[in-house]
């Protein structure tokens, strides 16, 4: 019996397809999405119409496209993979020719009613297409430089069009989604060590063209990065959010100061305290414990992952599943990095916590194709 026979005599069909759903993936999406609503509630005084009500509509809307998605064959999204990637640097382009402008960026598309963002489909078309990409190919080729070439390309092209928007962050998150399904696909580590020393010379390179008519960053991003270094270079300005993103962090110390009882964001001193600093706010009112609970939440969530990419029964399924995992650690860790100091500040935010519907929606969109490669794995009926 082919594979292909093997597949559609043996995947779920109709409601059966419920009991394969990875119901512990389920929980833990709620779980760490329950933790925002609480927080959101928190930061808005107890206003709960403000922020908490309509981010639980907006999860609820998000997890019954994850459940539409996972009930679809996995076969289908593979075939539609390469149509999806297209689709994306269309839009991308669109974007860079014909896109609204806002708060300094260019990254939305208005199309009658509707405003886009094509980067945040990016992530997860990107991870579907290298995932095709490398199911695809054979093994034995993944490493020879002519298909490595292509896959750089094909992470390269749509990570420069969002980066000229700019968005660095969410050009660093289809990049990096990108990498991961290569790694994962077996490509050879040499080619990993050549990125990263090409990466320090990409590095030396921006400093360099400070000041220049070639400037490769905006002077906004160079304010970010200065503040980074030296979080004293400008205390009422480029330094600012960071600053009182680390007295927040500090001052809930190892059990918090308590639910709303946070004084950093109930008398708005931290910025953007509903979206990219709500790690801030939770660490303010429940302290390090908090801040573990949430983190291994997280990687829970991951480990879940793990688990249902070893038990693929194909290459496409398993790299999907990991890429797509591997996209949501890169959310997570990206974000807690920025907001503890660790990296320049770059807009992204924490995953199903942070306020907004855009980025939710693609993330459960995400691990709707994970639930979909779990629910139609092949399995022996009795």
């Amino acid at each position: 019996m082919s594979y292909l026979e093997y597949n559609v005599k043996l995947t779920p069909t109709g409601l059966s397809k419920v009991l394969y759903i990875n119901w512990a993936l389920v929980v833990l999406l709620t779980a760490v999405a329950s933790v925002g609503f609480l927080q959101l509630y928190s930061v808005a005084g107890g206003d709960f119409d403000r922020w908490a009500g309509p981010q639980m509509q907006r999860f609820a809307i998000s997890l019954g496209v994850m459940f539409i998605v996972a009930f679809v064959p996995l076969w289908f999204w593979r075939s539609m993979a390469g149509l999806g990637y297209a689709v994306s640097v269309v839009l991308l382009l669109g974007v860079e020719f014909f896109g609204s402008v806002g708060m300094g960026a260019q990254r939305w598309l208005e199309i009658g009613p509707l405003r886009l963002q094509p980067s945040e489909m990016t992530k997860i078309t990107v991870i579907m297409a290298m995932a095709a990409y490398y199911d695809w190919l054979d093994p034995q080729k993944v490493s020879r430089p002519l298909w490595v070439g292509v896959a750089v390309a094909m992470i390269a092209i749509p990570s420069f069009l969002v980066l000229k928007q700019p968005d660095l962050g969410t050009a660093l998150l289809i990049f990096g989604g990108g990498a991961i399904v290569m790694f994962f696909a077996g490509v050879s580590l040499w080619y990993f060590g050549g990125v990263i020393g090409a990466g320090g010379g990409v590095i030396t390179a921006v400093f360099a063209s400070r000041g220049t008519e070639w400037q490769l960053l905006r002077d906004y991003q160079f304010r970010r990065i200065d503040a980074f270094l030296d979080p004293s270079i400008d205390p009422l300005g480029a330094s600012y959010h960071i600053n009182q993103a680390m007295i927040a962090l500090g001052s809930g110390g190892w059990s918090g100061r308590g639910f709303m009882q946070g004084t950093q964001s109930r008398l708005n001193f931290l910025p953007e305290k509903h979206t990219d600093f709500i790690f801030n706010t939770l660490a303010e009112e429940f302290g390090f414990v908090g801040s573990v609970f949430l983190l291994s939440l997280y990687i829970a969530v991951l480990v879940v992952c793990v688990i249902s990419a070893l038990r693929a029964k194909s290459r496409f399924a398993s790299l999907l599943t990991l890429g797509i995992a591997g996209n949501f650690f890169l959310y997570f860790a990206v974000n807690m990095a920025m907001v503890m100091g660790l990296a320049p500040v770059v807009g992204v935010p924490l995953p199903l916590v942070s306020y907004g519907g855009s980025a939710m929606l693609m993330i459960l969109i995400g691990f709707g194709l994970v639930q979909s490669a779990c629910v139609h794995r092949p399995r022996e009926r009795a």
